[in-house]
């Protein structure tokens, strides 16, 4: 039989004798709030077998508690959806958090799991947003027309926790849909659970083939009795008072309308470019990377290296040459990229926080469809001007494995990084606004063409944009301080080993010499396509170390406008740095992270010929 059919002890790490909790929801419901109000911190971050999603646990008392990615409904339709389906229904309680301003929503997924016969708490969460709103809830009957505990929460202000707590040993299987019991109890006289049985009568085709029997086509009408189940029980228990409709609402439809909506979004990406791009990029890491890493720890860990190995030695070089595992790696990591991916993630959490982030993605979807993504994708989109290597791992987010190729890509070759924007910034200021448009065009137009050419070239179809929108509210300091911590910690601890080994790996590269037979390969290419002088070939190779490297070294260079921005357009699309090709080859593997590779090399040669023949 398949994971998902296992008992869940069998794939995840949780000892025998103890329960499972399961938080399980919408997305945006609140669950990681619930997860670190309930057990004070994420204990244990893996991915969950045969997938690239994560799974949060934690110990719970005597027991353990999960969380599940935010779904709609328990089904197979991509990744997060599998994950979570194998969880919840192998769960010896769930806690389902539902939006107290998305009832009609979120309780299609509430009686789901109470059709699975899965003991339950719900946690009515964001009562104080429902009142703000005129929403007014009878809790009591909801809970009696549900048949489970129901507990009013404010999770941000840890209202109703203790209640939820108390609440759990009362966990009740509730009041399952009448007219499914003849079919469930036909497949439970076959030995196949109740929650099994539900998804086959729902016409899930991988639960059906672990059983060695068909799925049976009933989706459509269970569902459509469910939502009407949903439709009676909110009306039965919700009061609506219209004429509290606050501003926010107003501004939603503008954020949400392309004639305000683009405005509003450049105004706000502005805004993070300059916090990210100018004020952390250039202010910060000038005292973090120049001064605390570079002068006072790099001159130390040199000096005491040295007191031990020669100096132009092996060793020594691995150690603390110019690319040196304790000298470049970690100078990188903390002086520069540390305080770019938490100024990114800070940036992500508010723009999460606020809600206005699931908008951006509403407003930018039509535009991706047609590069063969969705919405979502403009996150990665955005942390990729901050770090390709940090948004590479965030493609996980995309629904499918074609999806997340085909950001990968785009992000490999045609994103800069916020540090290279800045010396990229610095060399095409002075040559008018005629260079910058052309440099900006010539990167746009290989973006798009790329997309479109992976959409049609890649099989199967890209996922459909399912997003919730939640209310726009002023983001809470404390979420998203916890939100930034958690995300860069948990990035720090995937780059900084791929950081060391791309220390080495450059320094054996330069130690045996394969650094200068690349660059007299490339030097023909260099000068007789691409009109440079041969000594370019050398910043594009310092740009696979680092990709500001590669910019940076065209300063010094007596270029004309052209060529300069030739030069840049290729440094731009040339291979990402060593950290980055490093992550890609995680994520997507070898073969696909090998294409990549290659493909930026020839998209950055095409692109740089073609440009030296048309200015």
């Amino acid at each position: 039989m398949s994971n998902h059919c296992h008992h869940l002890a069998e794939v995840m790490d949780i000892p025998e004798g103890k329960r499972s909790i399961v938080l399980a929801g919408n997305p945006n419901v609140g669950k990681s709030v619930f997860f670190n109000a309930l057990t004070g911190r994420y204990v244990d971050v893996s991915n969950f077998p045969g997938t690239t999603v994560e799974i949060h646990q934690s110990p719970y008392g005597e027991d353990i508690l999960l969380d599940t990615p935010g779904v709609y409904g328990v089904s197979s339709f991509n990744d997060e959806e599998r994950v979570a389906r194998d969880i919840i229904m192998h769960a010896d309680t769930v806690i389902n958090i539902v939006d107290a301003l998305h009832m009609e929503r979120d309780l299609f997924l509430t009686l789901q799991v109470i059709d699975m016969g899965i003991p339950m708490v719900v946690a009515l969460n964001m009562m104080d947003e429902a009142a703000e709103s005129g929403i007014a809830i009878d809790i009591e009957k909801l809970s009696q027309l549900l048949g489970v505990p129901v507990i009013p929460t404010v999770a941000v202000k840890n209202k109703g926790l203790s209640e939820l707590k108390a609440a759990l040993p009362r966990a009740k299987t509730g009041f399952a849909d009448p007219e499914l019991e003849v079919d469930l109890k036909r497949l439970t006289a076959k030995g196949i659970q109740r929650a099994d049985a539900l998804l086959i009568l729902e016409g899930d085709s991988e639960v059906a083939r672990a059983h060695h029997t068909e799925p049976e086509g009933l989706r459509e009408e269970i569902y459509l009795r469910r939502r009407r189940r949903v439709n009676d029980i909110v009306a039965a228990v919700v009061q609506a008072n219209d004429s509290k409709r606050k501003w926010a609402q107003r501004l939603s439809s503008w954020a949400l309308c392309p004639l305000t909506g683009i405005p509003l979004l450049v105004v706000v990406l502005t805004a993070v470019f300059w916090f990210v791009g100018v004020f952390i990029a250039q202010t910060v890491v000038g005292i973090t990377e120049e001064v605390i890493m570079g002068e006072y720890y790099g001159n130390f860990i040199t000096g005491l290296v040295y007191r031990v190995f020669a100096e132009g030695s092996f060793l020594g070089e691995l150690l603390a040459g110019e690319f040196g595992v304790l000298t470049m790696a970690p100078i990188y990591l903390f002086g520069l990229l540390l305080p770019l991916v938490v100024g990114f993630y800070f940036s992500l959490s508010v723009m999460e926080d606020s809600g206005y982030l699931p908008r951006v993605a509403t407003l930018t979807d039509r535009v991706l469809t047609g590069l063969g993504l969705n919405g979502r994708a403009v996150i990665p989109i955005i942390l990729g001007f901050g770090c390709v290597t940090m948004a590479t791992i965030t493609t996980r987010l995309l629904g499918s494995r074609r999806e997340r190729l085909i950001a990968t890509a785009l992000l490999g070759i045609t994103i800069p990084c916020s540090a290279q924007l800045g010396v990229i910034a610095g060399l095409i200021a002075p040559l008018g606004i005629r260079f910058l448009l052309i440099y900006l065009v010539t990167i746009l137009v290989v973006f798009v063409a790329l997309g479109t050419v992976l959409n049609k070239l890649l099989p199967g179809e890209s996922t459909p944009l399912l997003i919730d929108l939640p209310p726009l509210r002023l983001p809470r300091l404390k979420n998203v301080l916890t939100k930034t911590y958690l995300k860069a910690t948990s990035f720090m601890k995937e780059a900084g080993p791929l950081f060391v080994l791309a220390a080495a790996l450059i320094t054996i590269m330069e130690y045996t010499g394969l650094l200068q037979w690349l660059q007299s390969v490339l030097s023909p290419l260099t000068m007789g396509w691409l009109k440079l002088p041969a000594e370019t070939t050398t910043a594009f190779i310092m740009g696979i170390m680092r990709r500001d490297f590669g910019a940076a070294g065209l300063y010094g260079m007596a270029l004309t406008p052209r060529q300069t921005l030739t030069g840049l357009v290729v440094i731009t699309l040339f291979v990402p740095c060593i950290a980055s090709i490093l992550v890609m080859v995680k994520e997507r593997g070898l073969k696909e992270g090998s294409y990549i590779w290659v493909g930026s090399l020839v998209i950055a040669f095409l692109a740089g010929g073609i440009l030296a023949r048309l200015i």
